[in-house]
């Protein structure tokens, strides 16, 4: 699957939640990401799930423009469908990640760089 991503700023942060559950203390907190659909503004609300996606997102203001990375989920209850929008990596809009140039590759081997033939080492199949 191709990486999700968005770049807008962000409009909202909604409140911080805690919780215990049968796997351990949780923690999210939501915000409000707008961005530009083609000539129009639109909303989008995101999920920092766990404690360290929180922190990150505390790195950054209401109004801050960001770029971030997501995966979607949806999931059933009472018979109702809701999507969840769920960070995975928050970093500053506009940050262009380092492109390394690929490594240099050796040549494809050619019909020269095949071994002899040798007819003990034949195999029958």
């Amino acid at each position: 699957m191709a990486a999700l991503e968005l770049e807008g700023k962000i409009k909202q942060k909604l409140s911080r939640q805690s919780g215990q559950s049968s796997r351990g203390a949780w923690e999210k907190q939501e915000f409000i990401l707008e961005y530009q659909d083609g000539n129009y503004p639109a909303d989008v609300m995101v999920t920092a799930f766990g404690s360290d996606k929180v922190a990150d997102l505390d790195r950054y203001q209401v109004g801050d423009a960001v770029k971030v990375s997501f995966n979607l989920r949806a999931r059933e209850y009472n018979g109702r469908w809701y999507n969840d929008v769920r960070l995975w990596k928050i970093s500053p809009a506009g940050q262009n990640t380092a492109v390394q140039a690929p490594a240099p590759q050796a040549p494809a081997p050619g019909i020269d760089d095949m071994p002899a033939d040798i007819p003990e080492n034949d195999l029958p199949f």
